[in-house]
């Protein structure tokens, strides 16, 4: 068997590898994506594997929106750190829906699920999951709570989202900022990816902000918007090519 893991974060994808080798040495892990692109890039230039572990929470955004840009017909395994989505429906639109982290016995039973699946059974999975993904239409504006009052903010008019320690504020190309209650894993979700981009754990950055990159030293890129950033912007040297490609809108 040959399994795409769509995972970004190396920790997990280590533990999947572990895990599917105990439960099967004869499974083959063809290729570890870890964004929107990279899989959809992936996906278009190689063969189709048997088997998709597809966290939903990458770098660049949801993995919702590798469906919006392909059509998929490989069954998928779903796994994510979040609750927040209908497991349910995900247990009847999909082989499986694994929490992390992730049970070696909760794999084993979805690997033994998709094996157990007959091709007319197969066929019909398929054509449930590219249902599942509705054409999207993103928010133009979010409302930010301040005091008493929602305020509005275009989304053109933001430079970046910035957490630390658990505190997210939105900093505005006119130097303004607001504290906002949400995480940047829930901001993500709902933004367009080709606008927006997850730069690290603490940066989210707008695409018509950056000013300015530089190579590091240890080829990390340091970016430069055109605000001022309460710490350094750095893209790590394996998210460094899917950065470039991102900003060329490639």
């Amino acid at each position: 068997m040959k399994i795409l893991i769509v995972e970004d974060e190396t920790a997990a994808y280590e533990s999947l590898k572990d895990i599917l080798q105990e439960i099967d040495p004869g499974i083959q892990i063809i290729k570890n994506t870890e964004s929107v692109r990279q899989t959809i890039d992936w996906l278009n230039n190689n063969d189709a594997p048997d088997l998709i572990l597809m966290d939903i929470h990458l770098s660049d955004g949801s993995s919702f929106l590798i469906f919006e840009n392909i059509e998929v017909e490989i069954p998928i395994i779903f796994t994510t750190a979040y609750d927040e989505y209908a497991i349910d429906a995900f247990k009847v639109n999909s082989i499986d829906y694994l929490l992390k982290p992730i049970k070696p016995e909760e794999l084993k039973r979805a690997i033994q699920k998709f094996r157990k699946r007959t091709k007319p059974e197969m066929s019909e999975y398929l054509t449930r999951i590219m249902h599942l993904i509705p054409n999207k239409r993103y928010k133009e504006k979010i409302l930010v709570p301040i005091k008493d009052k929602l305020i509005p903010i275009d989304l053109q008019d933001i430079s970046c989202f910035y957490t630390t320690d658990k505190n997210t504020k939105i900093y505005l190309k006119n130097g303004n900022s607001f504290p906002y209650i949400k995480t940047l894993e829930q901001i993500l979700v709902t933004l367009n990816h080709h606008d927006f981009y997850r730069a690290n754990k603490q940066y989210i950055i707008a695409r018509d902000s950056v000013k300015n990159i530089t190579i590091w030293f240890d080829s990390r890129l340091m970016i430069t918007l055109d605000i001022n950033v309460p710490e350094k912007i750095y893209v790590s040297k394996n998210k460094a090519a899917d950065f470039k490609s991102w900003i060329v809108n490639e």
